[in-house]
């Protein structure tokens, strides 16, 4: 009986994921129903130009930096009317390249300030909250140091404020170094998914968007009404986005203005960036939520979908519980008619996890182009899903209030292919996550043989996925780890190619499962 018992409490909380898992994944097929369903706004022509200041949040990118201030300096915008601002926490030598450019930028008439703090109090939050002391301009541009805004921004960016309730324009991110290797081309696919689905989608059905913390404009006065920038989340640009829009101001998104930016090429690095994101969106989720569901002015649809982007990432959780339950349930040898209904909820489970909105959108957005792209996509779902050990210790992280510093995620001026990142500073070591990641493949492993013997083989491909992911994910942080060069000196090392041949392997191995 006590087997029993356990086994209907392990069939409980496998379907309890289930169901949440998918929930979370019908709405994303809503909001892709809705990106294709209305089309961005036309800008009305703007008369004049506003003063804006340009800011730019710079802590130790010596690699980057001055890349950034070149195509700043080159907007076409004229000088009196617009104010630079770097924001240089920096404590290496990137504060000494800055000052140089800074100084030549000066002599040739550009009103350019380097700013030094002397604390990295509030990390990026707190740059900005202490700059915007220092300037009066009616609109204010942020920019991260990895990106290269073009020419035109401003030029085409400015008319959308269109109304006064307009407080925030909000661009798509490009990427430079895509095809440098099969992680950042999921990357960059995982980013254009949610920016032509999900920001597309709000922005033009007025629901809830968030700030990207880059390449957007914000109008100075909603900053102000908001509360201004906060420290309390590792998120700030999503919690100011969202005070914001519930204080009755408007965000929008526009896709047709691209800003190119440094995808992260060391697997560490992305491991980072992805865990800030998701503990600061459950950081964010505690904070606000309250205040959302119970402010009677904001329409329950706009409640829902700000419930669901603040708490996606329980996503992450929900899956490795059902990771964990699935061999529990395929091993037990109670005849529990009950437990019998695991493939069907399995299966319909991961079908409703995203792929078909996926191939729509790839088909929609790019045309001709789109079995390249589609290509990819089986990358991305394990590259998604081997992030689930990372990204479920930020959530709970995030949960439970354990307070981080604001890490960096580096990066190495890499736009070609050639380019090499190893002989340079900021490389990262692996985290203890990696060897969780080394435990759930292993663990994967073994669930696969319980489905195979226990007359389940159905199930191996479904378990193969994050299988793959977790080794994958794992064996990268641990190569990325080890800096070597050859005498070719841009070529990647032996472990990195093994790799990438271990990642192709695995993707064609699964396919053929299935």
């Amino acid at each position: 009986m006590a087997v029993n018992s356990f086994t209907l409490f392990v069939f409980d909380i496998f379907i309890l994921s289930a169901i949440l898992l998918t929930a979370y994944s019908c709405n994303f097929y809503y909001l892709t129903f809705l990106s294709f369903r209305r089309k961005d706004k036309n800008p009305i022509a703007q008369v004049g130009t506003p003063s804006i200041t340009i800011q730019l949040p710079i802590y130790n990118e010596k690699y980057v930096a001055a890349r950034l201030v070149d195509a700043v300096c080159a907007l076409d915008y004229p000088k009196d009317k617009m104010k630079i601002m770097i924001l240089d926490d920096s404590d290496d030598d990137t504060t000494d390249l800055l000052g140089d450019l800074v100084n030549n930028y000066k002599k040739k008439g550009y009103d350019i300030l380097h700013i030094r703090r002397g604390t990295r109090k509030g990390y990026k939050a707190g740059a900005l909250k202490y700059a915007m002391k220092m300037t009066d301009t009616e609109y204010v541009a942020i920019f991260d140091a990895d990106f290269i805004p073009p020419v035109w921004f401003l030029e085409r960016a400015m008319p959308y404020f269109t109304k006064h309730r307009i407080g925030l324009v909000q661009c798509r991110w490009g990427h430079v170094n895509e095809n440098y290797s099969a992680m950042t081309q999921a990357q960059a696919l995982s980013i254009d998914f949610h920016f032509l689905i999900e920001q597309k989608a709000k922005s033009n059905s007025h629901l809830y968007m968030n700030f990207n913390g880059t390449a957007g404009i914000w109008r100075r006065e909603c900053i102000e009404d908001a509360g201004g920038w906060h420290t309390s989340t590792l998120v700030e640009d999503l919690d100011l986005s969202y005070r914001a829009q519930m204080k009755g101001w408007k965000c929008i998104f526009i896709s047709d203005i691209v800003v190119d930016a440094e995808l992260p090429v060391q697997m560490n690095a992305a491991k980072r960036q992805q865990f800030r994101w998701a503990k600061g969106a459950i950081q964010c989720a505690i904070k606000l939520l309250g205040d959302i569901l119970v402010k009677r002015k904001i329409p329950f649809e706009t409640k829902l979908q700000a419930f669901v982007q603040l708490t996606r990432h329980i996503a992450y959780p929900l899956l490795l519980i059902q990771f964990l339950a699935l061999p529990i349930l395929l091993a037990s040898d109670v005849n529990l008619h009950i437990v019998r209904l695991v493939p069907a909820i399995t299966l319909a489970t991961y079908l409703a996890m995203g792929p078909g909105a996926y191939l729509l959108v790839i088909y929609n957005v790019w045309g001709k182009n789109w079995r390249h792209k589609a290509k990819i996509l089986p990358f991305l779902l394990i590259y998604s899903a081997g992030m689930a050990v990372n990204n479920t210790v930020a959530v709970f992280d995030g949960v439970f209030g354990k307070k981080n510093e604001f890490l960096r995620t580096p990066k190495y001026g890499i736009i070609k292919n050639t380019d090499d990142w190893r002989d340079k500073a900021y490389n990262l070591p692996f985290t203890k996550t990696t060897l969780l990641e080394l435990f759930f493949g292993i663990y994967g492993v073994m669930s696969m043989l319980i489905a195979i013997f226990s007359k389940n083989p159905i199930f191996a491909p479904m378990i193969a996925i994050p299988t793959i992911g977790f080794f994958y994910i794992a064996y990268v942080s641990l190569s990325h780890s080890k800096f070597k060069r050859n005498k070719f000196g841009v070529q990647k090392t032996k472990t990195e190619k093994m790799a990438d041949r271990y990642y192709q392997a695995a993707i064609i191995g699964m396919f053929a499962i299935i």
